[in-house]
């Protein structure tokens, strides 16, 4: 999994456009999702894969974020999976498909069978959603793929992640190939769940990369996020956000995650620099445009001592600081002087 920092020493955050299932089981559907993320300038974009069977029973029922989306009237979330699976043979198309895009493809799997069938395909990490945290098979049977992780952390504890942490790592996932991302599994999540500086104690306490998927409305907690050091930002998108579907309402459409992308670009450039207080050269031409020079008052004949009366400060400022003030104060002039001549000594 590439870095937070290219080869160049420039910084460049991981941006996941989550297509997620918003593709509505529809591929042409999948394919313009996948060329909205390319254009949009995203590094991956990712999908989901499962079988519903796997991963819920029959009789377990929708979230509330999932029945207000979708309002079907329908409370089985076995049902709205199984209308919403990625078929097998979607994946290498799509995957071909991104790579003609000039973008990488990506997807979650969700579980055993499908984390095997996506490292076949030739997966280079692996995103483990923030609901399988606790599932300590999945993360043994992921962990021994021999792969980076990409961990999401919503609705956890720091005493889950650290166990999580511990099955990874000990099931052979270097610890420096682990990215952890602060989450809020609410769709969408209000302003005030966010809780952005948890990313920063993850970082702290686990002493690992971390990163942010953002599942608010708008794009400003991903980019203050890349302002704190996310190394790795997912957001959802879709093409419609009217469209059916439980993660449609929390997602961005293009010009939305164009605009994101551009964003964390920009903000990658602001917080990438040296760090070290000084002039940049961009602005080292304007040194002596705004700032000021010890000048003469008024006509200031040679011999004359230099006094308040008869020297001022005023731009530019290419000559005597004024921060030599009290030092050129009583000192004699050396030539006659005009109003507003630039003092020399």
């Amino acid at each position: 999994m590439a870095n937070h920092y290219e080869k160049s020493g420039d910084m460049h955050t991981i941006i996941i456009a989550e297509a997620g299932v918003n593709h509505n089981g529809n591929f042409e559907l999948a394919k313009q999702l996948v060329e909205a993320a390319a254009k949009a300038g995203a590094d991956y974009v990712k999908f989901q894969t499962f079988k519903a069977s796997n991963i819920v029973s029959k009789s377990a029922k929708k979230a509330d974020y999932q029945n207000k989306n979708i309002n079907d009237g329908d409370d089985s979330q076995y049902d709205m999976l199984k209308q919403l699976e990625m078929p097998q043979d979607w994946h290498s198309t799509l995957i071909a498909y991104a790579d003609k895009n000039n973008i990488k493809f990506l997807s979650t799997g969700f579980d055993e069978e499908s984390v095997d069938f996506l490292d076949r395909l030739g997966s280079p990490f692996f995103k483990i959603p923030s609901g399988e945290i606790t599932n300590k098979p999945y993360l043994q049977h992921i962990a021994h793929k021999g792969k980076p992780v990409i961990l999401s952390t919503g609705m956890a504890y720091m005493v889950e992640i650290k166990a999580a942490l511990k099955v990874l790592i000990e099931n052979g996932v270097p610890k420096n190939e682990i990215t952890a991302l602060h989450c809020n599994t609410e769709y969408p999540t209000p302003m005030e769940d966010v809780n952005l500086r948890a990313m920063i104690t993850l970082q702290n306490t686990l002493g690992v990369k971390v990163g942010y998927s953002d599942h608010t409305q708008g794009i400003e907690v991903p980019i203050a996020a890349v302002a704190l050091g996310a190394s790795v930002i997912e957001k959802h998108f879709t093409l419609d956000r009217n469209m059916p579907g439980p993660d449609h309402k929390a997602s961005l459409e293009p010009e939305e995650l164009k605009a994101m992308v551009k964003a964390i670009r920009n903000i990658e450039k602001a917080v990438g620099g040296s760090g070290i207080k000084e002039p940049s050269p961009s602005e080292q031409k304007n040194i002596a445009v705004v700032r000021k020079s010890v000048v003469a008052n008024c006509y200031i004949k040679k011999g004359e001592l230099f006094t308040t009366q008869n020297l001022s400060v005023k731009r530019p400022g290419n000559g005597i600081s004024p921060m030599l003030w009290d030092e050129i104060l009583g000192q004699t002039a050396i030539k006659d002087f005009e109003p507003d001549d630039l003092i020399v000594i």
